[in-house]
């Protein structure tokens, strides 16, 4: 049954001080239709990530990382199966329901970041404070804290297009953390970066994420993630497969 948003913020408030297990996925199985017939991207998947870690998720190129990651964060809705995030199975909620627990909760980091072409390095880190509704003190304190730590400041009022892709890869990043997320999802976010480019993003995501309390799934190729990571997981064809990391 949906929990309506008011419910979901008293449930969450102390979540990170008090839940231990924040994400379990139950049996999820996705199938896609296509001109070729059915493609059966996930296949019963269970999966528990705890507070705080940082999971990497392994395999080749339609495996079904990007699908799985999807699912995780309401992108898209498993066939069968469920998803429980700090407790709520987020795929029973409504479409707005879940569109204002997507904003208060998680966090995404896209392959080629994904910036607003239109709005400043400043307004895209800000964008999702003010879907929250932070106070212009807040978020200006807020944006300004991640700029430095990004090493960002003088680009504050740069457009997407004068950055580097490190820089907007950073900048993604900072935007996906401003509103301090219990979760961030990251799907393959060093993959159209060089390898120094993309190991200084890492260490940054992984340090911030820490910093942060933040739970962090990344689907990746990138040995550097992988070593850093808590845990890891193999998915192959739709399936985990092997033994996970510990």
């Amino acid at each position: 049954m949906a929990r309506n948003a008011r419910y979901q913020d008293k449930y969450l408030q102390n979540f990170k001080e008090h839940l231990k297990e924040l994400i379990s996925i139950n049996c999820i199985s996705k199938a896609y239709r296509t001109g070729r017939g059915k493609v059966q991207a996930l296949s019963d998947i269970s999966l528990f990530v705890e507070t705080g870690m940082t999971l990497t998720i392994m395999g080749k190129s339609g495996s079904g990382k990007t699908t799985l990651l999807n699912c995780i964060g309401g992108l898209e809705g498993p066939d069968t199966g469920s998803v429980e995030c700090f407790g709520v199975d987020i795929h029973a909620l409504s479409n707005r329901d879940l569109s204002l627990f997507q904003r208060r909760n998680m966090g995404f980091v896209f392959q080629y970041g994904n910036l607003l072409s239109y709005l400043t390095v400043f307004e895209n880190i800000a964008f999702p404070l003010i879907l929250n509704g932070f106070r212009n003190k807040e978020k200006e304190r807020r944006v300004s804290e991640l700029l430095d730590k990004m090493e960002l400041s003088d680009a504050a009022r740069a457009m997407p297009n004068e950055l580097s892709g490190g820089e907007a890869q950073r900048v993604a990043f900072a935007r996906a953390i401003a509103h301090s997320p219990g979760m961030l999802l990251a799907d393959e976010p060093t993959a159209s970066l060089d390898t120094e480019t993309g190991n200084k993003l890492v260490k940054l995501m992984l340090t911030m994420g820490k910093d942060e309390k933040c739970t962090i799934i990344i689907s990746t190729h990138d040995q550097e993630i992988i070593k850093l990571s808590s845990k890891s997981s193999y998915i192959k064809d739709g399936k985990m497969k092997g033994p996970e990391n510990e």
